[in-house]
């Protein structure tokens, strides 16, 4: 925990209420320093990534000309490899091959939440489907005040 907080949350020592606005300002001073340090890192971060992909280049390069899948050097082996991704233009006539092919591994296993939950808003009755079970949270979020609104 860092001093920041623990000053907060020292000032309800025994059974008195913490200040929450105290909280909330600590809350938003916090958040504005994790998302300030997370734009220097993502700036900094893709900055190191252009230039591994440069010398990637370089590196690919050299093995096209040599004709070679690998080349050792004394700091480190470079390794050429292929990788293949797939994409789906047509969605629609995919998912009947899908389903044609009883091919459903091809897919990713994963629950669209947004379309699930407004499936299941339609199905009150019915419950969950087999094998569906649900999690719920609660969480909280901060929002800064803005001028016209009046303080309770």
């Amino acid at each position: 925990m860092s001093d920041e907080v623990s000053e907060v949350l020292d000032k309800s020592v025994g059974h008195e209420k913490i200040p929450l606005d105290e909280v909330v300002n600590t809350y938003i001073t916090i958040r504005n320093e994790k998302e300030r340090r997370a734009r220097e890192f993502q700036k900094k971060d893709q900055e190191l990534k252009s230039d591994l992909e440069q010398l990637e280049q370089v590196m690919l390069n050299s093995c096209n000309e040599v004709n070679a899948d690998s080349i050792k050097t004394s700091r480190g082996t470079i390794i050429k490899s292929l990788k293949e991704n797939y994409v789906c233009s047509d969605w629609s006539n995919f998912k009947d091959f899908i389903l044609d092919n009883e091919a459903p591994e091809l897919l990713q296993q994963r629950i669209h939440q947004a379309n699930f939950k407004e499936f299941l808003s339609s199905r009150t009755d019915e419950g969950l489907p087999p094998g569906i079970s649900s999690m719920r949270a609660f969480s909280i979020v901060v929002r800064k005040p803005s001028k016209s609104t009046n303080l309770v």
